[in-house]
């Protein structure tokens, strides 16, 4: 049965300083949790802001371009995977929401985040179910916040090749845990997640020479010399 749409959201704030907030990255299992805060310029409207997840990479690369362009005031807030192990996902996503929010170049006097609820901050500010569809701040804050994270996946492929970051950005897919149980956690792995916490305990950290191919593996001619 089709889900009831949710009716367009009218906001109690009707100046211009209002940001949108939302965030991307709780659920992978390696990287940073990444949120974005927007205030868009009603004298420079975007057309086509929606819900990055409803966007084709090109056409959110696209807006993306456009936003930062445009916008009167844009920020990235982030809490790195150590951090993240440290408070926890829910109160990091918080943390970095506040840090995009407090980024920006133009205090917002009104804030609206994504969700069903808001950090404990002090600008006024209310949650917005299902925000990135509803909500253009919101859908442009999805978008910032997402193709960082995305391009942030791609450039770990780079470090750490052989986990297939570049094609599922870090969710625990079979592609993720199957390379997990091969090549061990990276760095940038969040230990505290069970997937990977179960891996350092059985295989340990990633080494870059378990990608080769045995015959490309190098070894000190001396290795064995000291032995008796």
């Amino acid at each position: 049965m089709p889900k009831t749409p949710l009716p367009p959201f009218e906001c109690r704030y009707t100046g211009s300083l209002l940001a949108g907030v939302d965030e991307v990255g709780r659920g992978p299992l390696i990287g940073a949790v990444v949120t974005a805060a927007v205030i868009l310029d009603p004298d420079r409207p975007i057309a086509g802001l929606a819900d990055s997840k409803k966007l084709t990479e090109k056409r959110r690369s696209a807006l993306y371009e456009q936003i930062l362009e445009h916008a009167k005031a844009w920020s990235i807030g982030r809490c790195e995977a150590y951090e993240i192990d440290e408070l926890n996902i829910y109160q990091a996503t918080m943390l970095a929401m506040e840090r995009a929010v407090a980024g920006l170049a133009i205090v917002p006097e009104y804030v609206l985040v994504d969700g069903n609820r808001c950090p404990r901050w002090h600008w006024p500010s209310e949650p917005v179910i299902k925000g990135d569809s509803r909500v253009e701040a919101i859908s442009a804050a999805s978008i910032i916040a997402k193709v960082t994270r995305d391009r942030e996946m791609e450039a770990l492929e780079a470090r750490f090749p052989g986990f297939g970051l570049a094609q599922h950005k870090g969710y625990p897919t079979p592609i993720h845990l199957e390379a997990l149980r091969r090549l061990g956690a990276t760095p940038e792995h969040r230990r505290s997640f069970r997937p990977v916490h179960e891996v350092i305990e059985q295989v340990g950290f990633y080494r870059e020479d378990v990608t080769k191919e045995p015959e490309q593996l190098q070894y000190r001619g001396d290795l064995f010399e000291d032995i008796d």
